[in-house]
């Protein structure tokens, strides 16, 4: 076989692989309710700590929330407790949403393995900005988290006020940069518009 043609013909199965690739998988969402109320309780030991909770979330996946400062710490999975999203948190003083969607990716036979999930989370923001109501902005921010194995930590933030879009970008943000995401290398994104309700990573300036 000549040459060229044998290089056109490579070049066309290794996009048929990569396309058959794409098409063996389909990324689907799936909400749970999130009640504090309904999950295992610790109580803190410090002033300003209000305790581990331990629920169960997609599938039984743990789902570990603890408090402290009047600040989230969401993590999850068997190793929740230690992985790097049990020391992650939002600047701005903030709250835990009701739902957590879960970005599963189903796989070639079937298989469904999830590997983000979103929160929308409430932040209050504290100013002396003159058009604050009593001194603070209120704003929801949605935190995408990366999933095991491989470590569980942040991976990005969208406004969830600011943008009308809200939900599809921290879709993208899942989708996209999740799976190849290194914890405690690789710095977390920030998509969309930021409103004066918005905050970023607890320890990074904005």
């Amino acid at each position: 076989m000549p040459k060229p043609l044998a290089a056109a013909l490579g070049a066309v199965a290794l996009a048929m692989l990569a396309t058959s690739s794409a098409v063996a998988e389909t990324i689907e969402s799936v909400t749970t309710a999130f009640n504090p109320n309904k999950c295992e309780h610790q109580e803190g030991t410090e002033p300003e700590d209000a305790g581990v909770w331990r629920c169960k979330g997609y599938r039984g996946i743990a789902v570990v929330m603890a408090i402290g400062d009047a600040r989230l710490y969401f993590s999850y999975g068997p190793r929740a407790a230690r992985e790097p999203a049990i020391s992650e948190t939002l600047a701005a003083l903030n709250g835990n949403g009701d739902r957590i969607e879960w970005r599963i990716a189903r796989e070639r036979g079937g298989r469904r393995r999830p590997f983000a999930t979103i929160m929308r989370w409430t932040t209050t923001v504290v100013t002396d900005d003159p058009g604050a109501e009593n001194g603070v902005f209120r704003g929801e921010v949605l935190v995408v988290t990366r999933l095991g194995p491989g470590g569980v930590c942040h991976v990005g933030y969208v406004d969830g006020r600011q943008n009308p879009d809200a939900d599809e970008l921290a879709r993208r943000i899942a989708d996209q940069h999740a799976r190849t995401f290194r914890c405690g290398k690789d710095k977390p994104l920030v998509l969309g518009d930021k409103g004066p309700g918005f905050s970023g990573p607890y320890g990074e300036s904005e």
